[in-house]
């Protein structure tokens, strides 16, 4: 959670600076500003760094949010595929990988 947290942080960073490494699609229904995205992916990262220090101390609420946060992490990112499609994917494959831990670790 803490290397997802940081990629976001470090996406959320370049999209609140208006740096020109994102593409903007045409036509996409979740278009927003780049400088929108920014501050989502800083607020998700934040959040993600947040809850996987909290795993790491054994915190009761670590698992539920985790969870949680992984998984609107993974929706964040799968609405940002057409601005940067390789950076989302590899995210993406990141907050799977979280979640299924996560997932089987609570089945037990």
């Amino acid at each position: 959670m803490l290397v997802s947290g940081v990629l976001s942080i470090l996406q959320g960073i370049t999209g609140i600076a208006e740096d020109r490494l994102y593409g903007v699609p045409r036509h996409y229904e979740y278009r927003f500003d780049l400088t929108s995205w920014g501050w989502i992916h800083l607020v998700v990262g934040v959040a993600l760094v947040v809850v996987g220090v909290g795993m790491l101390r054994s915190m009761s609420w670590g698992r539920a949010a985790g969870l949680t946060t992984a998984a609107i992490s993974l929706v964040t990112q799968f609405m940002f595929i057409p601005y940067y499609p390789l950076w989302s994917i590899s995210v993406m494959a990141l907050d799977l990988i979280i979640l299924w831990g996560l997932a089987r670790l609570a089945a037990f």
